[in-house]
């Protein structure tokens, strides 16, 4: 899903920056590293899942030859994170990993507490990545990695901080 016409809940930059990205042939990989951020960051950011940095908006308004102001009006302010999907979500990849969390939700809460203690995983203090691995006989296989930090005491902790050591 590209399109704020398939999604009326995107923000309606999403459209130009897709559009910007497909004409000058970017991937989210190469967007990544021209702004210092990981490319699944940077797609969070086109979604508008994600905030933007004032320096994010400077250098996509750059580098997609879009206007800073129009970029800034519609990144520059809190994602309103969420809203993207309907419930169940009916996009085939999307829905796998829907069916993931319901499948393995339970028992991932269970190790994460033998591990660690009652608690929660932050999707704040967070980082994701997308890896793309061939095993021995030439399949690929898709690799992610869900990195968040352990809450174990909302007081403990300042979520903006991460954890003192």
């Amino acid at each position: 899903m590209s399109s704020t016409e398939t999604n009326q809940n995107l923000p309606p930059v999403t459209d130009i920056l897709f559009k910007q990205k497909g004409a000058k042939g970017l991937s989210f990989e190469k967007l990544g590293e021209l702004l210092g951020r990981d490319e699944v960051a940077v797609a969070a950011i086109f979604y508008g899942q994600a905030q933007a940095s004032p320096d994010d908006i400077k250098k996509l308004a750059e580098v997609l030859e879009l206007n800073e102001v129009v970029v800034a009006n519609d990144l520059g302010g809190f994602p309103d994170r969420g809203r993207t999907l309907d419930m169940p979500p009916r996009e085939p990849l999307i829905y796998r990993l829907y069916e993931i969390i319901q499948n393995y939700g339970l028992a991932y809460k269970a190790v994460l507490n033998e591990k660690f203690g009652d608690g929660i995983m932050s999707a704040i203090a967070f980082s994701t990545k997308v890896e793309k691995e061939t095993d021995d006989k030439g399949v690929e296989w898709a690799v992610i990695t869900l990195r968040g930090y352990h809450i174990l005491d909302s007081k403990d902790v300042d979520i903006l901080e991460g954890p003192e050591h």
